[in-house]
Parts: structure tokens; sequence; C-alpha cells
């Protein structure tokens, strides 16, 4: 968690801006080695009126290996105070300053502090533009071999367990790549959930360290995978699985076809749309499994 520390840092003047020009600037920061760093963060952070940062600590070790040095404000947002914080740093942008925020690692508002800054900053009609950086998710992504044409971040799971079982009983058939944050102390027990919820065999990775000395990506079956990480798991994990099948679990016969139309109906969607989805899942024409529900 992040230490409040308002005091001006000392040196080299920040660069004029227009007094009415207020401008957020999410920055991306790296996920692992420093050099990863875009050359606009150091000029962002150098320039920037004010710094909220989730982790003032980590700011400072971050500015003195990029060898730069602040010359505004630097204040701590993290989830702790970021609710009774966002107005005073709305105040500063609707007073022409130019606020530069960071989280610990990666882009700020995803998974992390900023999203009730941005929110708060465009109800206000202040600029909000960003600085791209590294990202776990679509590092995580990219390294898993898993499909990359679709996918959904979740972020992190329910703590609970009920709530997360009903999480991925929600997903068992999403049929997109999903990628989702973990504790490293939780991962075994998701896993082991997921597998409960999406299948044993389900193909996934378990992304460690991604970008760091110790790096790993561990791929193979959820449950393969629980069972792996029951012996423990250490630092940031990102777990990207597989998405469901869209034929699997609708068999092909009238009376099947007619009890899967009928249960999406249920749930409130149209029956043109509940037949398109069946049609989909079943791999076949829409027009058989419209002739199949309308048989008298």
């Amino acid at each position: 968690m992040g230490e409040c520390d308002d005091r001006s840092v000392s040196s080299s003047p920040a660069p004029s801006h227009a007094p009415s020009a207020g401008v957020l600037v999410l920055a991306g920061t790296p996920i692992g080695h420093v050099p990863d760093a875009p050359t606009r963060l150091a000029v962002e952070l150098a320039g920037a009126d004010v710094v909220a940062a989730e982790d003032t600590r980590r700011l400072r070790r971050l500015t003195s290996e990029l060898g730069i040095e602040l010359s505004g404000r630097v204040v701590s947002y993290f989830e702790g105070n970021e609710q009774a914080r966002t107005p005073m740093l709305v105040e500063a942008l609707e007073a022409g300053e130019r606020v530069v925020l960071v989280t610990d690692a990666g882009m700020p508002s995803v998974s992390d502090p900023g999203y009730r800054l941005v929110a708060a900053a465009v109800a206000a009609d202040i600029r909000v533009t960003a600085v791209p950086g590294p990202s776990a998710v679509l590092t995580a992504l990219a390294v898993s071999g898993l499909p990359v044409d679709r996918f959904c971040f979740e972020g992190f799971l329910p703590r609970k367990s009920g709530e997360r079982a009903r999480r991925l009983a929600d997903l068992a058939d999403e049929p997109r790549t999903m990628v989702f944050f973990e504790a490293p102390h939780r991962t075994s027990t998701a896993l082991a959930a997921m597998a409960e919820a999406f299948g044993a065999d389900r193909a996934a990775a378990v992304c460690r360290e991604l970008t760091k000395t110790h790096e790993e990506v561990r791929r193979g079956g959820l449950a393969e995978l629980a069972e792996w990480a029951a012996d423990g798991v250490r630092g940031e994990v990102t777990v990207v699985v597989g998405g469901a099948d869209p034929r699997a679990g609708v068999e092909t016969d009238p009376d099947s076809l007619r009890a899967a139309v009928a249960a999406l109906e249920a749930d409130g969607i149209r029956r043109k749309e509940a037949i398109a989805q069946v049609a989909v899942r079943a791999g076949l024409p829409k027009r058989d499994v419209y002739q199949v529900v309308h048989i008298d």
C-alpha cells in the first residue's frame, strides 16, 4: 500500500501547460524489467504537476532506476484512499494541472486503482490519455499458446468459494480464451475450482513472474495445473484458460435440440437467437434447428 507524501520533489522545471489544459495521464509501468518502460514514461513523470502513485516508495525506486527527478507533487492513490482522494485530483485537473497516475505494475485502472479517477475526469470533461506500457494480460495471452483471436479478461475471481463457483459456472460455456489474475496463495484453489467448473482437461496456462528473472509458464489441463500449484506458487500470477468448444454439450437428436432451445428461452433469450446459438453449438445449419423446433 502506498504512503501519503504531498511534498514537492526537487528539481528540473516542469514544462509549461496552458491554464485550462488539465490532462490526466494513465501511465503504464513495467511488469518486470525497468528497461521495458517506454521513453515517454520518464518524460511524463519528470514533467508532471502531480504524480499519483499506488505506492510512493515503489515510485521512488522506479524514478531512480529511470534516472529522473520529479518536479511535481507526489501523492499516494491506492485502494484504501482513492475514493477520498479523487475529488482533490479532479480539482487539480480543473485548475489546469497535468496529473500522471501510476500503479505498481502494468496499466492503471485494469484491476488496479484508477477507474474512479478516470470516470470523474470524464464526467468533468477533462482530457484523459495514456502512456501505453507492458500488460500482464496481453503478455500472458501471447505466450500461453492458446487461441488469441478472441479473448476476455475476467480479473480476480471472488475469494469466497460460493461466489467463485457461481462466477465460474457462468463462464463454463464462454467460447473465448479467458485471462484471470490470481494471488499466489489462492492459485491452486482457483485452478481446482476451474477444473470442476470447466472440466479437468480444459487447456490452460499459468504464467508466473512474467518478464522477470524467474519467469515461468506452465501449460496443461486445469486439474494437472491445480496439482502442480498445490506445492505452492510464488510471485505475480496470470492464468489463461481456453474457451469452451461451442459445439460441446448439445446432442443433435430432435429432442435434445428442442430442449436446448427451450432452456435458452427460459433464460429470457428470444427464440430466433436461441435457435442461432443452439445451431452453432450443435454444428448445424440454423434452418435445420428451426425446422426441428417448429415441428408440431
